[in-house]
C-alpha cells in the first residue's frame, strides 16, 4: 500500500483564522495528536481571488499524492457561474467531506435591525441597496442563502451592495466598520464579536437551533422562510492520483474524523458532522451540482 514519504502539504485559500484553514488546522490536530501519518504536516495559506488560488496550486501538482486542498462547495458554484475553470470531479480527486458549517446573519448590536423579522422588513420596504458583506465568492452558499431571504421578504435579489472578502473574518470587521449593514457567514466567524456583546445573530440556515452563543437565535424555518443551506469543508487531491493513494487518504481522514480532538473541534466551531466519501461522495456531488444549478437560476443568479 502507498504510504507518504516525506511532508504533507495542506492548502486552504483563504488566510489563518478563515473558514478553510480552520477546517485544515483542526484536521492536522486530529492527525497530529493521534499520529495517524509517519511524516510532517503543514498548512499553506494561499488567499485571493475567491480562493481560486489555491486549486491553481493543486492543479500545478497533477500527480502528486503529498498535496492536497481543503474543498467546499464554492469550486462548484464558481465553476457554474463561469468565474473558475475547474471542475471538482474532473479536474481533481474529491476525497471526502467533513462537516458542514451553516450562516448566520449578523449585525452591529447597536444596529436598528436587530431581529430576523426586523431584516426581513427591512429587505421588503427598503428602497435604497443595503450593504451585506460576504465571504469568499458571488454564487457561494452564503450568496444563496441571502438570495432566499431577500425574495421571500418580497425585496430584488439584485439590490444589495454586496462587499467580498477573502475570509468571513474580514466580513464580520466590516461590519463592525459600519461598512456594511450586516454580513452573512459561517457561524463561527462571530464568536469573539458575539461573546462580547459587539455584534448580534439575527438567524441561521441551519435546520434547527444551534447551542452555545447561538442558543437564542432563531433559524430561518422558525421565521417562515425557506432558507436551511450550509457550506461544507472537505479535502481534494490532485487530478492524477492512483486510487491506491486515494484510499490510503480516505483512510486517514476516516479516522481524523473518529478522534476526541475532532469532536472538540466540531463542538467549538458549531460545525455539523457530514463525512461521505466514495461513491456516495460522487454521487453527492453531481446531485448537487444539478441543485445548484436549479437555484441559482432560479434566483437570478446564473442565467
Amino acid at each position: 500500500m502507498w504510504r507518504p514519504v516525506r511532508e504533507i502539504e495542506i492548502i486552504a485559500g483563504t488566510p489563518p483564522g478563515g473558514g478553510l484553514d480552520r477546517c485544515a488546522r483542526a484536521l492536522v490536530k486530529a492527525i497530529e495528536a493521534n499520529r495517524l501519518l509517519d511524516v510532517p504536516v503543514r498548512v499553506t495559506n494561499m488567499p485571493g481571488e475567491g480562493g481560486r488560488g489555491a486549486w491553481m496550486r493543486l492543479d500545478g501538482r497533477p500527480d502528486d499524492a503529498h498535496t492536497l486542498c481543503v474543498s467546499s462547495i464554492n469550486l462548484t458554484t464558481d465553476h457554474l457561474l463561469g468565474e473558475s475553470p475547474y471542475e471538482h470531479e474532473t479536474a481533481f480527486t474529491p476525497l471526502a467531506i467533513l462537516y458542514t458549517e451553516y450562516l448566520a446573519f449578523l449585525a452591529r448590536s447597536d444596529c436598528p435591525v436587530d431581529s430576523g423579522a426586523a431584516l426581513l422588513e427591512w429587505f421588503r420596504a427598503d428602497t435604497r441597496s443595503p450593504t451585506v458583506a460576504l465571504s469568499i465568492a458571488l454564487g457561494n452558499p452564503n450568496h444563496i442563502a441571502l438570495a432566499k431571504v431577500i425574495r421571500h421578504a418580497g425585496g430584488n435579489v439584485t439590490a444589495p451592495n454586496i462587499r467580498v472578502f477573502d475570509s468571513a473574518l474580514d466580513a464580520v470587521a466590516d461590519v463592525m466598520a459600519g461598512d456594511a449593514g450586516i454580513a452573512v457567514v459561517t457561524a463561527a466567524s462571530a464568536v469573539k464579536e458575539l461573546g462580547t456583546g459587539a455584534m448580534r445573530a439575527l438567524a441561521l440556515s441551519a435546520p434547527q437551533r444551534a447551542a452555545g452563543l447561538y442558543a437564542e437565535t432563531p433559524t430561518w424555518s422558525e421565521l417562515g422562510v425557506d432558507c436551511v443551506i450550509g457550506s461544507w469543508r472537505g479535502v481534494t487531491g490532485a487530478r492524477a492520483i492512483t486510487s491506491g493513494q486515494a484510499a490510503y487518504w480516505q483512510e486517514v481522514l476516516r479516522a481524523a474524523v473518529a478522534t476526541r480532538e475532532w469532536a472538540a473541534e466540531l463542538e467549538r466551531h458549531y460545525w455539523t458532522p457530514m463525512y461521505v466519501d466514495g461513491l456516495r461522495l460522487t454521487e453527492h456531488l453531481a446531485r448537487e451540482r444539478a441543485e445548484l444549478a436549479g437555484v441559482l437560476r432560479d434566483l437570478g443568479l446564473l442565467v
